[in-house]
Order: C-alpha cells, then sequence, then structure tokens
C-alpha cells in the first residue's frame, strides 16, 4: 500500500514510518523537514511541507490508499503553557487534520487514521483524577484542539480511526487489545503506538471506531 504519514517526525510519526515500512508499504513521509530527517532511507519518500497549507498537503495525498496524521506540538510543555508554541501553531491539530480530510475528499482517498489523545471525546470520563488536572492546568488548548480535530475526523465522511493513547514514553512494551474499555495503565511506548496506526491504516480494522491504547491494551471505545 502507499501511506502518507502527516507529521511524520515526531515520535509517533517516526515510529508509524519504521512499522509502515517494516511492513512493506510505500510510506510518504510528510513534515516542515522531512528531507532532513529521513534524507534518502529505503521505502521512504519525504515530502516537505505544511500540514496548514492546503497546496502542500494537496501534493503529498494525490496517490495514496491511506493517511495517518500524527500532528502535535512538540515542544516543552510547561514553555507553550507560559509562552505559547514558538514553532507550530495551537489549532494544528485541528487545522491541519481539516486541511488533509479536504485534500482526501478531493482525490479520492478513503482510509484515515488520526492520532488523538485518551481523555477526549468518548474516553473523558475514563481519565484519572491526576490527568484531569494536569490537561485542565497544563494543556488545555492543545486538548481543546484535540477535542475540534476529533469532530473534524468524525463528520470528514471517510472511513476513519481515531487512535488515543495514554501518556508516550521511549520505552520497548508492545500494546495489547482489550474490550473492557479500560486502559492497562497510563503509559504506552511511541514505538507501540505506530506499530497500532500502521496496522490500522494497512487494514480494514476498527473504521469508524476510537481505539485507545495504554501498554497492555489497545481498547475500542464507542464512537
Amino acid at each position: 500500500m502507499r501511506v502518507l504519514v502527516v507529521g511524520a517526525t515526531g515520535g509517533s510519526g517516526r515510529a508509524a514510518v519504521d512499522a509502515l515500512v517494516g511492513a512493506g508499504h510505500e510510506v510518504t513521509a510528510f513534515a516542515r523537514r522531512a528531507s532532513a530527517a529521513f534524507g534518502e532511507r529505503a521505502g521512504v519518500r519525504p515530502v516537505d511541507g505544511d500540514a496548514t497549507v492546503p497546496a502542500d498537503v494537496e501534493r503529498a495525498v494525490q496517490g495514496q490508499d491511506a493517511v495517518v496524521v500524527t500532528l502535535g506540538i512538540s515542544e516543552n510543555t510547561l514553555k507553550v503553557r507560559l509562552l505559547g508554541s514558538s514553532g507550530t501553531p495551537m489549532d494544528v491539530r485541528s487545522r491541519g487534520t481539516a486541511v488533509v480530510v479536504a485534500a482526501m475528499r478531493a482525490h479520492g482517498v478513503r482510509r484515515l487514521v488520526v492520532q488523538s489523545s485518551f481523555g477526549v471525546g468518548p474516553t473523558r470520563e475514563l481519565l484519572p483524577l491526576s490527568s484531569r488536572v494536569v490537561f485542565a492546568l497544563m494543556i488545555r488548548q492543545q486538548i481543546q484542539d484535540t477535542e475540534r480535530q476529533e469532530r473534524v475526523v468524525r463528520a470528514s465522511g471517510l472511513d476513519w480511526t481515531i487512535v488515543q493513547p495514554v501518556y508516550l514514553t521511549d520505552a520497548e512494551e508492545p500494546a495489547a487489545r482489550s474490550i473492557t474499555g479500560e486502559v492497562q495503565g497510563m503509559k504506552v511506548s511511541r514505538r507501540a503506538v505506530g506499530a497500532v496506526l500502521a496496522e490500522l491504516a494497512a487494514g480494514p480494522a476498527d473504521r469508524g471506531a476510537t481505539v485507545a491504547v495504554s501498554g497492555a491494551a489497545a481498547v475500542p471505545v464507542p464512537a
């Protein structure tokens, strides 16, 4: 398959690229500095561009079979809370995803997998109290933008899946799956999330669903 990863230079984006290449797919890595990050890597076509610029995104979407979106702000959380983001728009998730959806519609690309965050939308009430405090005090603007992003995805009319990881780490543990609606702890490795994103992009599973991902379980939550 030909799969586009939007936000490919972030932690989850790189992990998704790795998993897709490992599975033998043709990967287009899209980010502002994709060429510098991926260079001449086999199996990866880097495309430099801004996810909020329609012309850039359309150039990358055309000819793809599926799109994975891993947009977000990678700057220090406290710095962003106090001073705002210096390099990425605060609404990059919702605005960029809306641009991706429009480009997919224009070019007839149906499969969309979007990384969101556990504790948004249908998993809001499952978030531990300590995490709710962090959301309210430290990343309120990002969470509000993620809520808007999910609304864009659900209204897209595409074959979408929303993936909601808990707190991301650089550990190596795999993600397991459950149907209970509960996560197994509040940490998960980026590599495990990348594997879930790649698997969903390449297959028909969980279309129209929200999948919560933790270090021990990937849990389908009602859409």
